[in-house]
């Protein structure tokens, strides 16, 4: 799709807006109407302070990482350098790598930090994942109330228009943003799609990079992060984001030029329709301390991209997370599934299998590859640098891989059985056709690991 679009374009370039173009709020309250923005100001002085605190903390205890993630068949560092945190024993997984949380201060849970600082900033940063979650299901809530009600979800106090429009003109303007409703109006709905589970965080310098690619749509400049969907997300749920961008002396001297489009020296956030050559594009900028939230589908219709200023920046990027596959207490139960088919014998203490039909034996080794390639390989190919913060995870990972051997001891087992002659025909023809298949494919993927 990229592709054609691109080829569509030839050497032109598709319409975008910043603030301080005419007709900016007309179309962000008509293609744009479920990303809402929060400014600075509106935002609670002492939650802004440890967050930031929180930011600095981590990044003063090497604590950001850049991800090797691979993207057709092909492995890639990424320029953004990240952290996960949250519920513990969550993961989340993007571009094929898995990023596992630390986590946050959470009642009923032992969680030992490397530092009394670290703990504070994973406070810090739940205090912010509850105080988004409130504030998102409000905006949700202002979006299903009707069209003439005025919300102030929607105002936004632009610093960069070159024309004076008055507060309350503005809010005039974008009061109707409401109209776009989503289909369900029940709280409990709401709340669970604004459940922020975990938080991924992100640092970049832009000049300590020697490379950024090009937006190559609109011509914005300077991309941190393309364009993309982002994924492994509960379906409708929000994304709310908090933006923190170390402003100095480049941006005032870039303020000071009269520039057409957005500011290369101010960070953006870039929306889209996806795969749309009519609609304008929306360029936001980001100032310190500024949120935006992706309401209900907008993730899916939409594409975003994060436009590079000058200065460093953190964000957070709190997320509900599709953890149906993704947490410590769903492998544990595949594995606890799994080794129900493990048995000891009583007289010889010998281990034996209850069962070698084709779906026992297809679960099991799926589980079997599921531990060894979601787990335990995305863990210690890269895991490891979260000792930085806390060993948390080194108990959960030790009894994975106990669990793993004994599924190693499984598949030699269920190799003798079939290879015996006094093995029905066709019971081991369709044993040995299902172990194949995982097999091949268990082949596959410790060759791929190994090449990474």
């Amino acid at each position: 799709q990229k592709k054609k679009l691109l080829e569509e374009l030839g050497e032109n370039r598709l319409p975008y807006m910043t603030p301080g173009d005419a007709g900016f709020y007309q179309l962000w309250k008509t293609k744009y109407s479920k990303l809402i923005f929060r400014q600075s100001d509106t935002i609670p002085e002492e939650l802004h302070r440890v967050v930031q605190e929180a930011f600095l903390t981590l990044r003063k205890h090497d604590c950001f990482f850049r991800d090797l993630v691979r993207i057709k068949g092909k492995d890639f560092v990424t320029p953004v350098s990240r952290i996960l945190v949250g519920n513990p024993g969550c993961t989340y997984k993007y571009l094929n790598t898995r990023l596992f949380t630390v986590p946050w201060p959470t009642e009923g849970y032992e969680i030992k930090y490397c530092n009394p600082q670290i703990n504070d900033a994973c406070k810090a940063l739940m205090q912010l994942n509850d105080y988004l979650h409130t504030e998102a299901v409000q905006a949700l809530q202002g979006q299903n109330s009707s069209g003439t009600k005025e919300t102030k979800d929607t105002v936004v106090i632009d610093r960069e228009q070159s024309f004076d429009t008055s507060i309350k003109e503005k809010e005039s303007i974008l009061k109707d943003q409401s109209s776009c409703c989503v289909s369900e109006d029940d709280y409990t709905r709401l709340k669970n799609r604004t459940s922020f589970n975990l938080t991924l965080l992100n640092y970049m310098d832009p000049l300590q990079m020697l490379y950024l690619k090009q937006e190559p749509y609109f011509g914005m400049g300077d991309m941190a992060v393309s364009w993309h969907h982002d994924e492994n997300l509960v379906a409708r749920s929000t994304v709310a984001v908090y933006s923190y961008s170390c402003e100095g002396s480049a941006v005032e001297e870039s303020n000071e030029q009269n520039l057409k489009g957005r500011d290369p020296a101010v960070w953006h956030v870039g929306l889209k329709v996806a795969w749309d050559i009519e609609t304008p594009g929306l360029a936001m900028p980001l100032h310190q301390g500024d949120c935006y939230f992706m309401l209900d589908d907008l993730n899916m219709t939409h594409q975003h991209c994060v436009l590079a200023g000058f200065v460093p920046r953190f964000s957070s990027t709190h997320r509900v997370a599709d953890c149906s596959r993704g947490t410590l207490e769903y492998i544990f139960g595949q594995c606890e599934l799994a080794l129900q088919n493990l048995q000891t014998v009583s007289h010889s203490m010998a281990l034996s299998l209850k069962s070698l039909g084709a779906a026992v034996v297809k679960q099991v080794e799926e589980t079997h590859n599921e531990v060894e390639f979601e787990w335990l390989r995305q863990f210690w190919f890269q895991g490891k640098r979260y000792l930085k913060c806390t060993d948390w995870w080194l108990k959960p990972m030790a009894k994975l891989q106990e669990f793993w051997r004994k599924m190693e001891v499984m598949t030699s087992l269920i190799l003798c059985e079939v290879g015996k002659e006094d093995q029905a025909v066709e019971q081991r023809r369709e044993t040995i056709s299902c172990l194949l298949l995982v097999l091949n494919e268990r082949q596959k993927l410790r060759k791929e690991w190994t090449a990474r």
